[in-house]
């Protein structure tokens, strides 16, 4: 049996672009890419913080070091430049897996610079 789990998250990275006239997609700087673990061409959910949307698209690479973070497409209606979204991509796993995974989460501050990593969501309390 496989079950669905959280791999890669960009935490409250920041939108710089909306191209509405681009085929689609989210282009995302190369760099928090490989940060991340996420990779090209890979099924991405994009989690709006400012307006609460919640879509599907894929992750291409931008420009290394440019710090990007650009909705294109149809997706463009849903998340403006400037806004802040939750980026994660999720992967099947065998139930022999689940005991020692870790998700790779990259938490970002103003300019989408990395403030720092982890391997775990923390606990939330009460």
């Amino acid at each position: 049996m496989y079950t669905i789990m959280l791999k890669a998250k960009l935490h409250m990275a920041r939108v710089t672009h909306a191209v509405l006239n681009y085929e689609g997609s989210c282009a995302i700087d190369g760099e928090l890419l490989d940060m991340a673990g996420i990779r090209e061409n890979e099924q991405i959910q994009i989690y709006n913080v400012e307006n609460g949307q919640r879509f599907t698209t894929y992750a291409i690479r931008g420009e290394e070091g440019s710090r990007m973070i650009s909705v294109n497409g149809a997706a463009a209606h849903l998340a403006n430049a400037g806004e802040r979204v939750i980026i994660c991509s999720y992967a099947h796993y065998e139930t022999s897996e689940l005991d020692d995974h870790k998700p790779s989460i990259v938490y970002l501050q103003e300019g989408n610079a990395i403030s720092h990593t982890s391997n775990a969501i923390p606990i939330q309390f009460a």
